[in-house]
Parts: C-alpha cells; sequence; structure tokens
C-alpha cells in the first residue's frame, strides 16, 4: 500500500510536469501568429509614405467673385487612376467640417447638398500634382477653413493642407494685390510734376536773364566781335 501511494505521488507530480510543458508549448505557439502579424506591419508601414500637401495658410478674396484655392502636394509614388482629391469646409466657430468636393479619375463630384452647390470647380491637374479648385460667386457666408486632402494609393495624407478665407467688401485692398495707382499715388504724381516742370521753368528764365546781362555788360574790341557775329 505504501508503495502504491509512493507510484500515485510520483504518476501525479510527472503528470503535472507534462501539463505544465504542455502549456508553455501553446503559449509559444499562441505567440508565434502574433509575432507574423507585427511583422507583417512593420513591412507594410515601410512600404507606405505620406503625401506631402502644400497650401497658403490664409487668402482673402472679394465678395461676389470667384476664387482660387490653390493646393499641391507631393508623392513618391506615380500618379495613378486611384489617386483622389477630397475639399472639406469648416465654417467659423464649427468644430466639424463637411466634404463638398471630390475628384478621382480624371471625374469631379461637386457636393449637391451643400452651400457650394453649382459653385465649385476643378482648376487642377492631378499629373502636375496641383488639386486646387475654384469656388464661385464667394459669399460672406463661405468664411471659414478649407482642407484639402490628396491620397495617392500606397501614399496616404499624414497631414492636410489647411486654408483660412477671409471674404471681403469689394474695394477692400487685399494683402498682396495692391492696386497699381491709388488716388494718392497719382495726386502725388500730378503734384511732383508741376513742381518739375516750374522749376525747369525758372532754370530756363535764369539762363537766358544772365545770358542777356551778358552782352549788356561786355566792352570787347568792335573788330572781334564782328568777326564772331556778336
Amino acid at each position: 500500500m505504501g508503495g502504491e501511494g509512493t507510484m500515485g505521488g510520483k504518476g501525479g507530480g510527472s503528470g503535472r510536469k507534462m501539463a505544465a510543458g504542455a502549456t508553455a508549448a501553446g503559449r509559444r505557439g499562441a505567440c508565434f501568429p502574433a509575432l507574423l502579424v507585427a511583422a507583417a506591419s512593420v513591412v507594410c508601414l515601410a512600404q507606405v509614405s505620406a503625401v506631402d500637401v502644400h497650401t497658403p495658410t490664409e487668402l482673402s478674396v472679394e465678395n461676389g467673385t470667384e476664387a482660387k484655392l490653390p493646393c499641391t502636394f507631393a508623392s513618391s509614388e506615380v500618379i495613378s487612376s486611384a489617386a483622389s482629391v477630397t475639399w472639406s469646409f469648416q465654417a467659423e466657430g464649427s468644430t466639424t467640417s463637411v466634404s463638398f468636393f471630390y475628384y478621382s479619375n480624371g471625374r469631379a463630384y461637386p457636393g449637391k447638398s451643400t452651400q457650394f452647390k453649382d459653385r465649385s470647380s476643378w482648376a487642377g491637374d492631378l499629373n502636375k500634382k496641383d488639386a486646387s479648385i475654384n469656388i464661385a460667386n464667394m459669399q460672406f457666408q463661405d468664411n471659414g477653413t478649407y482642407i484639402c486632402d490628396v491620397k495617392n494609393p500606397p501614399d496616404i495624407v499624414v497631414t492636410p493642407g489647411e486654408i483660412k478665407v477671409r471674404v471681403v467688401e469689394r474695394g477692400t485692398v487685399l494683402p498682396g494685390n495692391l492696386p497699381l495707382f491709388t488716388p494718392t499715388l497719382v495726386a502725388g504724381i500730378s503734384i511732383g510734376g508741376v513742381l518739375g516742370l516750374g522749376l525747369l521753368i525758372i532754370l530756363i528764365v535764369c539762363v537766358v536773364y544772365r545770358k542777356k546781362n551778358s552782352k549788356k555788360h561786355y566792352s570787347g574790341d568792335p573788330d572781334i566781335d564782328a568777326r564772331l557775329g556778336m
């Protein structure tokens, strides 16, 4: 009986060791697929790069005029038919944006249920890495931030370009668009011209006057004067 108990104890210990070994092997087997997934993710990330999108920070346009929203990008991949452009709008004071224009495979899809209905049009060229659009008849309600998002698989956009647009009254002098001739400039040119002409006339009168006086006070030889025509 004692021997049987001893053998039973040894058998129980061996069973526990085998169970522990199987558990450890199971854990190693479960970790292997996870390692494969992680490795595949790293490879995929190494193959995907970002599209660099460039837009002006701010843009001012006159009320009622057409605005061109510039957007260019750089991509390490060849531009393919899978490339696409999405423009979104975030109104002033809003925390959400609304997509209103989509371009892909040579076709433009302006949003029909937004405030830009029938006013937005494609103005870019993806082959030249230009994703610009036009918006006609800009209104004060169009003040806000415009977001340009470009995708060129497998390149993806990390940070879309954003333009803060400000609609102003017509006739307002826009930054970078100063008129060539303002009323003040024209007045200055006119006054300068009059003063310059006046000085020229005074100079001519002085020269003539001095020449006449020099002849009156000349007392030279009459014969020499006759030869010189004086």
